[in-house]
C-alpha cells in the first residue's frame, strides 16, 4: 500500500484552479459562490472597512479572499480577514504568512463542516484572536474571543427583526455600531 503524500503550498501555488485551498495537506476546491454569501460578505467588508481609513477609530488590514499559510500543509483562503497595524505597519503583499488577528468565514451549504470545526481548531491552535462564523441563510453570526489559549463564544445572535436589536458592538470591533440588518440583507 503506497503511503499518501501530503501536498505543500507549491502544489497550491501551481495549481492551475484558482478556487482551491490547501486544507490537511489536500487541495480542496472551494464552493460556488452564491448570491446570499456574497451579499453578506461584501456588506460586512462594509461595514468593517471604516478600520482601515486612515483617521478612523482602528489600524486594520482587512481583506477579503484572502490565502493564509499556516504551515506547509494549511493555506485556506479566508473569507474576510485582519491584521492590526501595530503588529503589521507594512501593507504586506502575497500569501500571508503571518496569522491574522481576526478572521470571518460566511458558511456555504455542505461546507459547514470545514469553517464550524476544522478552521475553528486551525485558528485556534494559530492563536487568532477573534474568528467569526456567518450564515446567511440562518441569519446567525457567532463570534470567538481566544481565552487561555480556547476559544469562547463572546458573542451571538440570531438575527429576527423585529425582536433581536438592529446593531451591536462586536469584538474586536466594539467601537463601532455594526448593522446586523445591512449584513442580513434587511437594509441593503
Amino acid at each position: 500500500m503506497e503511503a499518501l503524500k501530503l501536498q505543500t503550498v507549491d502544489d497550491l501555488i501551481e495549481a492551475d484552479d484558482e478556487r482551491v485551498e490547501l486544507i490537511d495537506g489536500e487541495l480542496v476546491r472551494r464552493p460556488m459562490a452564491r448570491f446570499e454569501h456574497g451579499l453578506a460578505q461584501l456588506a460586512l467588508s462594509d461595514e468593517v472597512q471604516v478600520f482601515r481609513r486612515a483617521g478612523g477609530p482602528g489600524g486594520w488590514w482587512i481583506v477579503s479572499e484572502i490565502s493564509v499559510r499556516y504551515s506547509e500543509h494549511q493555506c485556506p483562503a479566508h473569507d474576510l480577514a485582519g491584521w492590526r497595524k501595530e503588529r503589521v505597519p507594512e501593507r504586506p503583499s502575497g500569501v500571508m504568512t503571518l496569522p491574522p488577528d481576526w478572521v470571518c468565514e460566511i458558511l456555504s451549504p455542505g461546507h459547514e463542516r470545514k469553517d464550524t470545526v476544522h478552521h475553528l481548531l486551525l485558528l485556534q491552535r494559530a492563536a487568532v484572536p477573534y474568528y467569526w462564523i456567518l450564515s446567511p441563510e440562518d441569519r446567525t453570526l457567532i463570534v470567538y474571543a481566544l481565552d487561555g489559549g480556547s476559544y469562547r463564544v463572546c458573542f451571538s445572535v440570531a438575527y429576527r427583526p423585529p425582536e433581536t436589536q438592529a446593531r451591536a458592538r462586536i469584538p474586536p470591533f466594539e467601537s463601532i455600531d455594526i448593522d446586523l440588518g445591512y449584513i442580513f440583507g434587511e437594509s441593503s
